[in-house]
């Protein structure tokens, strides 16, 4: 008992959470990083935490916009999304969110001791909620909104 693993045992939590609520993308997350930890693999952790990240994004990215690649969002439409009053507050929300999350990379840089609390947080709330783990970064963005961290 003295070899405790307590980072394998949360990502044991995490695994149970995932299946338990049916969440896919914590489940498998939490199985890849399992076996990353209990293999040689673990040697690329210092890679996943450079690169994880950055290539997460950019999968989200191509998700986001392969509607407009494949053309099930004509160009029309885009254009179109220009004069809408929704539309317009739809842009205006993304361009603030996106803020935030530059805000969120540069707090969970510069004050690690917070991310414990917002991946739990995220975590919780995509286990629980139904909600997507796109959070944390929303979440750091906001958090450097009320404590005042000028980024």
């Amino acid at each position: 008992m003295s070899q405790l693993d307590l980072n394998l045992i949360v990502l044991l939590v995490l695994l149970a959470c995932g299946i338990f609520s049916h969440n896919t993308a914590i489940t498998i997350a939490a199985g890849v990083l399992i076996v990353f930890r209990i293999t040689p693999l673990s040697e690329f952790f210092p890679y996943l935490q450079q690169y994880g990240l950055n290539i997460g994004i950019i999968i989200l990215t191509i998700g986001v916009l392969t509607p407009i690649a494949s053309g099930k969002i004509p160009g029309d439409s885009i254009l179109k999304s220009f004069l809408s009053w929704k539309s317009l507050v739809a842009i205006a929300i993304g361009v603030f969110v996106a803020w935030l999350g530059g805000r969120g990379v540069k707090l969970m840089s510069n004050q690690p001791d917070v991310v414990a609390g917002l991946l739990i947080g995220t975590v919780a709330g995509v286990a629980m909620l139904r909600g997507v783990p796109v959070g944390p970064l929303i979440a750091a963005g906001i958090l450097s909104l009320l404590i005042g961290i000028k980024q």
